[in-house]
C-alpha cells in the first residue's frame, strides 16, 4: 500500500494559487480552474500527498463553477469537517493524508448517485489520465475510471 503524506519539499514548489486553496483554505474564483470542463477518463489526486480522492466517473457538471463529484474514489482519503467561516455553516473536504483543503460537499448532487456535490478547488489537485494511471502507481483503481457519465 503506497503511503502518502503531506511533503514540505512539494509545497514549496506549488504555485501561489495551488498554496493559497491548499495551505491557506483559499478557494479558486468559480469558473476559473483547470479541470472544470476535463472529460478525459482518469483520477484526480492530492497536489500536496498523491493520494487518490476521485474518479473521473463520478465527475459531474453541476454548474456550479468549480469541479463536482459525486463521492470520493477512497472515503478514507478524504475528511470532512465543520466550517464556519464567512457566517456559514458548510462542510469543509480536506484530504486525510496531505491534509490539503480541497473545498466543501454540499448534499444537493445527483440523487440517484447518492444526492452528494463535493465541489472542489482544481488547484488542490492533479490529475491522473487512465492511460499513465498504471504506470503512476494507481492501477489499483483503474476499474473506477472505466465508464465516464
Amino acid at each position: 500500500m503506497e503511503q502518502y503524506k503531506k511533503d514540505d519539499s512539494v509545497i514549496a514548489n506549488l504555485t501561489p494559487e495551488q498554496y493559497r486553496v491548499t495551505q491557506e483554505n483559499g478557494t479558486e474564483r468559480p469558473g476559473t480552474g483547470k479541470y472544470l470542463s476535463n472529460k478525459a477518463p482518469g483520477i484526480y489526486v492530492d497536489i500536496v500527498s498523491g493520494e487518490p480522492l476521485f474518479a473521473s466517473s463520478d465527475k459531474f457538471e453541476s454548474g456550479c463553477g468549480w469541479p463536482s463529484f459525486t463521492k470520493p474514489i477512497v472515503s478514507a482519503n478524504v475528511n470532512e469537517l465543520q466550517d464556519t467561516s464567512l457566517g456559514m455553516v458548510r462542510t469543509e473536504v480536506r484530504s486525510a493524508h496531505g491534509d490539503s483543503h480541497l473545498g466543501h460537499v454540499f448534499p444537493d448532487g445527483p440523487k440517484d448517485r447518492g444526492g452528494l456535490r463535493y465541489c472542489i478547488n482544481s488547484a488542490s489537485l492533479r490529475f491522473v489520465p487512465r492511460d499513465e494511471m498504471e504506470a503512476q502507481g494507481y492501477g489499483a483503481y483503474l476499474h473506477q475510471v472505466e465508464e465516464i457519465r
